[in-house]
């Protein structure tokens, strides 16, 4: 779960930028049903299956205003993905504008692109190393 700031700025990058299906109609969790409808909470399937949970703190604020400061206690959040995909993901980050905080760089553990969500929060697309050429 992660807390947002701006749940419509937030739905828009987790599901329009980066992709994700977004839960709705009887997807969604009874148990989070009315949080939902009330624009509270928003859920999100990764492709392994993993539900990403969006909550609305419109007073968050991050804890420094330079999103390069790491946050305490988060390093960053990586999503994997297939080795062919990767330079299309780093186009639509840029194509988007996103913010870039490094990358994309090629390591023996893969390649990988790290970049903020509109929250600050650090995040990383990275692939295997199958796509590596060193």
């Amino acid at each position: 779960a992660l807390h947002v700031k701006d749940m419509q700025v937030s739905r828009q990058f987790y599901g329009r930028i980066l992709g994700l299906h977004e839960l709705t109609g009887d997807e969604v969790p009874a148990t989070l049903v009315k949080l939902v409808s009330a624009g509270k909470v928003a859920n999100f399937v990764l492709p392994d299956g993993t539900i990403l949970d969006l909550f609305w703190k419109p007073d968050l604020e991050s804890p420094h205003p330079d999103p390069s400061q790491e946050f305490t206690r988060t390093g960053h959040l990586a999503f994997d993905i297939a080795p062919d995909l990767f330079d299309q993901a780093v186009e639509v980050l840029q194509h988007q504008q996103v913010p870039i905080g490094h990358g994309p760089v090629e390591r023996p553990t893969g390649r990988g692109i790290y970049f903020y969500d509109p929250d600050g929060l650090l995040l990383e697309i990275r692939c295997d190393p199958a796509s590596v050429t060193m």
